[in-house]
């Protein structure tokens, strides 16, 4: 009884150790911040942002309908009301190839626009399409690509006027979807149990079971094709570059606090930033070995759902409830109290 009692008394010092040190981080710091806070005139959620030919041309795209316009590189932005019949409209992307765009959204949306977005045309989907679009890719001028959150993918090469499937069999409600640069497809489930992949030429999408017990949170791919993914509990984890279907080992940028881990971006080949709730940010320059903190953001009351890099000099990070930032390296950023 003695040594079951000792051996209980030893379990609870060591989670009472535990315990203590979550919210602890040793992380290092990145010891500056090359994120300035933009102020966006609306408080809905922001989902994706674009920019035209043009770098200081820009969208950002949201709920309620939400379209924003900069034409000063992303520092200010103006309000727009697109002529739809009501505001229900959720905006989930938008995509720009020179002065052509394209946006989606829910219900079931496609507005397309050749003047840089001077006007917009609703553009007519079959009443059949396979749930509700959710990403777009401009390609080239009148070829986009759009996909929905149940896996269909079509591509249009007249501007809209008609729609090709190039894979039309359900993957399942997914929790969220990429596109690399090839045009091969990433999509984790609405549970994250698990993740399916198509690239072009298949009929249908491969499904692949997740590589340990952490319900997936988000995956991508990097420039060269490598994958990447986020899992709960605040894991990282890369695809062997040598060996694209096995995966490298485990990593935890900040085992302590990184539990909703949310998304990641390349700036440059080496340099990753990875973003969560609560104003979490880390960043890697070594291409995921290490990794180091960005504390200057945590006082901005957001969680920071999306990271975009157009080029290694313009970047932007999409939060909740209206908030952007916007990569500036030569700004000294004021950060809200």
């Amino acid at each position: 009884m003695g040594a079951i009692l000792k051996n209980w008394q030893g379990f609870l010092a060591a989670l009472i150790v535990i315990i203590s040190c979550i919210g602890c981080s040793n992380v290092p710091s990145t010891g500056y911040n090359p994120w300035q806070v933009i102020n966006i005139p609306t408080n809905a959620k922001l989902l994706d942002i674009a920019f035209t030919g043009d770098t200081q041309h820009g969208y950002l795209v949201g709920s309620n309908t939400t379209l924003l316009e900069t034409k000063d590189g992303g520092a200010t932005w103006q309000s727009l009301e697109p002529q739809l019949d009501d505001n229900r409209y959720r905006f989930n992307a938008v995509a720009f190839v020179g002065q052509e765009g394209w946006i989606v959204g829910e219900p079931s949306l496609v507005l397309h626009t050749t003047d840089e977005g001077k006007n917009w045309s609703r553009i007519p989907l079959s009443e059949k399409l396979p749930g509700n679009p959710i990403t777009v890719q401009a390609i080239a001028p009148n070829v986009a690509e759009i996909a929905t959150d149940v896996g269909a993918i079509y591509e249009t090469t007249n501007g809209g006027q008609n729609w090709q499937a190039k894979v039309e069999s359900a993957v399942g409600v997914v929790r969220n979807m990429e596109r690399s640069l090839d045009g091969k497809y990433i999509a984790v489930s609405a549970k994250g149990s698990f993740y399916s992949t198509w690239q072009p030429g298949e009929t249908a999408w491969t499904p692949h079971n997740r590589n340990s017990s952490r319900r997936l949170e988000n995956m991508g791919f990097s420039n060269n094709g490598q994958l990447w993914l986020l899992a709960r509990g605040g894991q990282v984890q890369f695809s062997d570059p040598a060996k694209p279907d096995e995966w490298l080992e485990v990593e935890y940028p900040e085992l302590s606090t990184s539990w909703g881990l949310l998304d990641l971006a390349y700036r440059t080949p080496e340099e990753i930033w990875v973003s969560g709730g609560s104003g979490n940010l880390l960043r890697s320059v070594d291409g995921g070995k290490t990794w180091e903190k960005d504390r200057y953001v945590e006082k901005v009351a957001a969680n920071f759902y999306k990271i975009v890099f157009f080029n290694p000099e313009q970047g932007f990070i999409i939060g909740d409830r209206g908030v952007l930032l916007k990569y500036n390296p030569q700004t000294t950023t004021e950060l809200p109290s």
